[in-house]
């Protein structure tokens, strides 16, 4: 028994020596990456006797460790840092950085790293995100890096690199963000890149690139379009419907703006000036639901501008100079209530301000690039026949007279076009912001990136004794009610923030490692529209280190369910039709992002309108999702069987959650509250019904009292029936959802604009009035 007790001794010795000898590897690790990196300023203060792990993040140096394991590494030199000394070696410099085993986040700007990118990359593989940008890195990108199989962004700016993109990136299964501007990249894009599911941000700026853009239509979280200076073209990129920035400048575009474009209900960023664009201009991109920039300058776009075309009231700045176009320029562009910049000359505008052409001369370029409607084509046509014949009968001296002369005023009319071509009015980085976000927004972040968003706090492990502290040791007074398998508390922290604190309790035999990659998925929900998530904390079983409780940190909301706002009988105010429709917006806005904002995504939310809180600006946040560290399967397989026709498991849970939508729909609408399978069938029904003008006017009073737009009413009616239909086949997307309910309130904001009158129950007629 005691030769036990002396190896069980002699084991734990063993173990406690091996992590100072693996801390101490990875301290050796930094200082040897300290001496490579030559010194630099930023990490003059790294020494033996340096703490790594509790280092104070700065905004040029971060370590963050985890299980005494470095996991994040961040450097940030000074821009235009010069080049290292010749015996700088990049292969020295990456074995390295493959003795951090652990590191998920690698980020090495501005810091004078040159070289080629070798093959050895591939030793790190548990790389999320690698930012190597701002450095002088030449030569091609190594096929290595498509064995990173668990990279999630990808950010290669501002070296020398050369050469194409490699096909194999595609296999990227889990790539968000793909930035490789200010290179000398070229070649055509690889057809591989249609098969990056995940990709939402593609910035290819600034290289020498050419030929068309492959088919990214069915990269449908595509976000960020970013291709400008170089030479792609001639059609126009075709991205899915959810794009939020496209910006082509300076390519070699021709072809016509897709009918598609306008339907874009995202898209805040559109730049595709300084190309050959030909065709019509689609005045409905000026009133796009989200769009806030618009440049279209330098190209060869034709059509009619009307006075009463409308736009978008958070558009910022417009763009529409040199181009082909006529008409009147908008009235609302003209508006003097909005800080907007908007240029428009050099087009044939009935301006009268000299900044334009005259009519006739757009009329002749567009015929020169064959960009006439067709019945101007044809009159045009009739005419030089009749001249022909004309000049038939006069003699060949005249003839030659008359060609002469329009040789001549083809010259002039050429050289006045080239005097008069358009200033740039755009700065070099005027896309730019989105890279900034890549760090920021948590749609482009990994559970490893505890760098923050949204005015919160970094995602970080609390220890039990804060909890108790903010609790009061879990005081009876901070209970703020059950749920299943545990408790809730409202904590308050040291620096005075509330905080909302889930108590979970767990059966025995799960061990930490268990829930690792659910505490990750956790981590990511941080959104305008959800309660976020802050942190975690675990605790342990004495005798076997199970977990016994975990401990989940969210922010705390203090203004209630969404249901005291809407039905509740003793509210003291309810929400206005705008405010209803901002919430009812802000919940699918929220449940979109459980659904593709983050991977994998959460489905099956089982959401009702007292999982929806208010904060202190009205914003609705969704307080309860499908988390499957409340799971009692951990750990196992997922097993359901779908109906005929769902061949993806996250299609079918997407209507489900659609359907729970359409109820929290219906009892915004009705104001009733909604407890059972009959209330939804009953109220349901009678609003079907009150759509033809018969029946019991089921929507709320205080909506019919206030002021409401017939059209707005109608189309979140519309909306919330779909959402209740038996066969989810037959339940509207998200996206049909948002594209609806942005529309609902930009009418009910243009009906406020107006000096409409406040509406009566619906009539036959189809328009919704309330009395």
């Amino acid at each position: 028994m005691g030769v036990e007790k002396l190896l069980v001794l002699f084991l734990v010795l063993i173990s406690i020596r091996y992590s100072e000898q693996l801390q101490s590897s990875q301290v050796q690790t930094l200082l040897r990456i300290q001496h490579l990196l030559n010194y630099p300023t930023a990490l003059s203060s790294w020494s033996n006797e340096t703490d790594f792990c509790k280092i104070e993040p700065s905004s040029t140096v971060t370590v963050v460790c985890y299980d005494e394991n470095i996991t994040q590494l961040h450097i940030i030199g000074r821009k235009g840092t010069s080049p290292l000394p010749r015996k700088f070696s990049i292969r020295s410099f990456l074995n390295a950085l493959a003795k951090l085993p652990s590191l998920k986040v690698l980020r090495l700007v501005s810091l004078g790293l040159w070289g080629p990118l070798p093959d050895k990359l591939s030793r790190l593989s548990a790389l999320e995100i690698l930012d190597l940008s701002s450095n002088y890195f030449h030569s091609g990108i190594p096929e290595a890096v498509s064995s990173l199989t668990d990279l999630q962004t990808l950010v290669l700016d501002g070296n020398r690199l050369t050469g194409g993109i490699p096909d194999g990136l595609g296999s990227l299964s889990v790539l968000a963000v793909l930035s490789l501007k200010s290179n000398s990249l070229d070649g055509s894009l690889p057809d591989t890149l249609r098969d990056l599911n995940n990709l939402r941000v593609l910035s290819l700026s600034k290289n020498n690139f050419s030929g068309d853009v492959p088919d990214l239509s069915s990269l449908q979280n595509l976000q960020v379009l970013e291709l400008e200076d170089n030479s792609f073209g001639p059609k126009f990129p075709q991205t899915g419907s959810k794009i939020e920035s496209i910006a082509l400048r300076n390519n070699k575009f021709t072809a016509n703006i897709p009918e598609k474009v306008q339907s874009y209900y995202q898209l805040e960023h559109f730049d595709i000036s300084s190309n050959n664009f030909m065709g019509p201009f689609p005045p409905s991109l000026l009133s796009l639901s989200s769009i806030t920039y618009l440049n279209v300058a330098g190209n060869k776009l034709t059509g009619m501008l009307f006075e009463d075309n409308p736009c978008n009231t958070a558009l910022d700045f417009v763009d529409l100079s040199g181009n082909l176009l006529t008409g009147s320029l908008p009235n609302c562009l003209l508006s003097s209530s909005r800080n907007r910049i908007v240029h428009f000359s050099n087009n044939c505008l009935a301006t009268g301000d000299g900044t334009q052409h005259p009519f006739s001369f757009c009329r002749n370029e567009a015929l020169a690039v064959g960009v006439l409607p067709q019945h101007q084509r044809q009159k045009h046509a009739s005419k030089v026949i009749l001249a022909l014949i004309i000049c038939g009968s006069i003699t060949g001296g005249v003839i030659l007279v008359c060609l002469t002369i329009l040789i001549v005023k083809s010259f002039l009319a050429k050289k006045a076009s080239a005097q008069n071509t358009p200033p740039r009015f755009i700065s070099e980085d005027a896309s730019s912001s989105y890279t900034s976000k890549l760090f920021t927004d948590p749609r482009f972040i990994t559970q490893a990136m505890k760098l923050g968003a949204l005015s919160l706090p970094s995602y970080r492990i609390f220890s039990l004794e804060e909890l108790e502290a903010a609790t009061n040791n879990f005081d009876t007074t901070t209970f703020m009610g059950e749920i299943p398998n545990g408790q809730m508390y409202r904590g308050q922290m040291r620096d005075g923030s509330y905080v909302t604190i889930r108590c979970q309790i767990m059966k025995r035999s799960n061990t930490r490692q268990n829930f690792m990659h659910h505490i990750e998925l956790i981590s990511k929900l941080r959104h305008q529209h959800l309660v976020s998530a802050l942190g975690h904390c675990f605790q342990f079983y004495s005798d076997d280190s199970s977990v016994s409780r975990i401990f989940l940190v969210f922010e705390y909301v203090p203004n209630g369910t969404l249901r005291r706002w809407i039905s509740d009988k003793h509210a003291r105010r309810k929400l206005t039709w705008t405010q209803r429709i901002a919430a009812a917006t802000g919940v699918a806005k929220g449940l979109q992002f459980l659904h593709n904002g983050i991977i994998p995504g959460l489905f099956s939310n089982n959401l009702k309108i007292t999982d929806i809180l208010v904060d202190q600006n009205l914003v609705a946040k969704i307080s309860s999702y499908n988390l499957p560290v409340l799971s009692e399967n951990i750990g196992k397989e997922y097993c359901q069987t779908f109906p005929v026709g769902y061949n993806q498991r996250e299609k079918y849970e997407e209507k489900l959650d659609v359907y729970d939508f359409g109820v929290i729909l219906l009892e915004i609408i009705t104001g009733r509250p909604i407890k059972t399978k009959n209330d939804i069938l009953l109220l349901r029904n009678q609003l079907q019904v009150s759509m033809t003008g018969n029946g019991v006017n089921v929507v709320d009073v205080a909506i019919r009292r206030s002021s409401c737009s017939s059209e707005s009413l109608r189309t979140m009616v519309e909306m919330c029936c779909r959402c209740l239909y038996e066969d989810p086949v037959d339940r509207p997307s998200m996206e049909d959802l948002l594209w609806n309910l942005q529309f609902a309130a930009q009418v009910q904001d243009d009906y406020h604009s107006s000096d409409a009158s406040p509406i009566s129950p619906i009539q036959p007629s189809g328009q919704l009035v309330i009395q």
